[in-house]
């Protein structure tokens, strides 16, 4: 594949500190990379520097001519006054005027988007909408390279999904930085993790994010083992060099020459092992055995004219791990504080266990008290916490969290948005807990905070109820799943894959009673009746007259006559992406129906 950027040698300091330095990559044509690192590890900076949006101090920087690079902030900033249509059509004007298939394929993009109302003023937008519109906007600016500097932030689990279904199918190269684990699985193709514990301060593995686990994993392992190797042989060269020889002749001195070698390769990997920092984590449980620690029963909970759920039931036990699956306003917040007595249910019931002890990590972090110093708000009483039974300096129940002693003094405010996360993650750790309720947790963290939350949290002997659109973590550690629709209604689910399937623009409501998760027992539930095998036997005639009806709709995007005329281009485009969704929804039946066959079979 043909190069498109090349850099050589980068480094970037600010004051004493230093970032990066000699940083080199080449980026070719289809180029998938995904940029990773721990909060503070210089990630945006580089990513910068790579879109020649700031100059390095070192190293040089050159994107080939002819090839068009575009940056997609972390934070968008748009004129509050504009409309949406407005915005579109003068990034449209910049950059496809005088191209036709570039104007086609940009109106075919912005309606898939589906905007609520392409007329409505910015400022009004949510945040998952603005950056909608920010993704729009750099994609029909066409890039051959595309930047994107946390691309997920805001969107909820429909804007991600539709984000992957993009970079899945994107012609141009890119490089993304993303703590979304699903994503950089789903859609990278080279992994880069900014890190001190490195060789050169960074590693980079060609292969899909598993692979590039596993080649970390190998390299620190073997870091590890070369520094109790040197070790152990600068003890002996010490020992021989506190001998004091008669004379010293050139085969001694060369000893002498390569022990000091040694020793500098010795502090190097020393000091490399010791920045493989994690944050350690580890939820107290109460060991409570209590088999019904919550019962949830016919819940009926309405907002307006919809309702959120209805005749929702389930029970929490000690070792269960509950996810809520769905986009923002749907109700896992809601359900939530129904569970811990904040709020009442409309209809239904909860029961906890006697004396339940419930810690709720909340989504909305106001609760802090910007003006308090770190100190304070990890230890509120003393200069040590009781963690576990036992007393802990502040500075040693700080070093946990992955904050040092000289930031012990710095407000609230003055931290990071992953760092406040922290914080409010160190006070939940300190209550003794039979039932987790997480709000959203994972906002802010970095993939080493990610990998240590969920390892406790799998570690956890109490129950959890997770609210999260961080699919690898919901996928890993939940025994049953509640899926949320936008349109009201709750049902179970087995991954977030099926709830990205059932959440139509149909108002669809389904009872739900999260269980452990079990294909065999679900399809035991079921029989394939007369009215399944004839539905079955007209579906594949369905499913091509509707991929018929698809094809016919794309041929009409490429009319010359309607790709000049936007308002005919955005009816093609929503009746393409119609007759998309109603294929997707044949095929969906389609499965369920085969399953229903194979299983009533196996049952003969």
């Amino acid at each position: 594949m043909s190069l498109i950027a090349q850099y050589r040698g980068l480094g970037k300091s600010y004051g004493a500190r230093s970032l990066f330095t000699d940083i080199s990559m080449n980026i070719h044509e289809g180029d998938r990379i995904g940029l990773i690192g721990i909060n503070g590890a210089g990630k945006s900076t580089l990513l910068k520097v790579f879109a020649e949006l700031i100059n390095p101090d070192a190293g040089a920087v050159s994107i080939k001519k002819g090839f068009r690079a575009v940056y997609l902030a972390q934070e968008n900033h748009f004129d509050g006054e504009k409309t949406v249509s407005g915005l579109i059509d003068e990034t449209l004007d910049t950059f496809c005027a005088d191209d036709t298939e570039a104007f086609g394929k940009a109106w075919q993009l912005i309606g898939q988007v589906d905007f609520p109302d392409l007329s409505a003023r910015v400022e009004t937008l949510s945040g998952g909408w603005k950056k909608r519109l920010a993704v729009v906007l750099s994609l029909i600016k066409m890039p051959d390279l595309l930047f994107l500097d946390e691309p997920t932030n805001h969107l909820d689990l429909s804007g991600i999904l539709w984000l992957e279904s993009i970079l899945k199918r994107a012609e141009f190269a890119y490089v993304m930085i993303t703590h979304d684990r699903a994503l950089l699985s789903n859609v990278t193709a080279i992994t880069v993790e900014l890190g001190n514990q490195y060789p050169g301060g960074y590693l980079k593995i060609d292969g899909n994010y598993a692979e590039f686990l596993r080649r970390r994993d190998e390299l620190l392992a073997g870091q590890a083992k070369q520094e109790t190797a040197l070790a152990s042989v600068m003890r002996r060269e010490k020992e021989w060099l506190a001998r004091s020889p008669k004379a010293r002749t050139t085969k001694a001195q060369f000893r002498i020459d390569n022990a000091r070698r040694m020793e500098e390769d010795l502090t190097d990997v020393r000091n490399r092992n010791r920045n493989n920092r994690e944050m350690s984590l580890d939820f107290t449980s109460t060991q409570r055995k209590t088999k019904k620690l919550v019962e949830a029963k016919r819940l009926v909970r309405r907002l307006e004219d919809r309702a959120l759920f209805e005749e929702l039931s389930f029970v929490l036990s000690p070792g269960t791990c509950l996810g809520l699956a769905g986009n923002n306003g749907t109700g896992k917040s809601t359900l939530m504080r129904l569970l811990c007595g904040e709020e009442s249910p409309d209809g239904g019931f909860v029961r906890q266990a006697d004396g339940l002890r419930v810690v709720h990590f909340e989504q909305e972090r106001d609760s802090l008290d910007l003006e308090m110093p770190l100190r304070k708000a990890l230890s509120p009483d003393s200069d040590s916490v009781i963690y576990q039974g036992r007393p802990l300096h502040v500075v040693t129940w700080a070093r946990k969290f992955l904050f040092t002693p000289d930031q012990l003094d710095l407000p609230l405010g003055r931290l990071s948005g992953g760092e406040k996360a922290r914080v409010l993650l160190a006070d939940l750790m300190r209550q003794p807990a039979d039932v987790l309720l997480l709000d959203e947790p994972t906002n802010d963290l970095d993939i080493p905070s990610l990998e240590m939350l969920e390892e406790s949290l799998q570690e956890f002997q109490g129950a959890v109820v997770l609210a999260s659109h961080d699919r690898y973590l919901m996928e890993k550690i939940t025994t049953s799943m509640l899926g949320f629709l936008d349109t009201g209604g709750v049902f179970s689910c087995s991954s977030i894959e099926q709830w990205g399937r059932e959440n139509r623009p149909e108002p669809v409501i389904k009872k739900a009673a999260p269980e452990k998760r079990s294909k065999q027992d679900s399809r035991a539930k079921k029989k394939f009746t007369y009215k399944h095998k004839y539905e079955l036997e007209q579906i594949e005639a369905k499913i091509a007259d509707r991929e018929e009806e698809a094809a016919c709709q794309e041929s009409r995007l490429n009319d010359p006559a309607i790709a000049a005329n936007p308002v005919a281009l955005q009816e093609a485009c929503a009746a393409l992406g119609e007759a998309q969704k109603e294929v997707e929804t044949l095929y969906s039946r389609w499965e369920v129906l085969e399953e229903l066959k194979a299983a009533d079979e196996a049952d003969v």
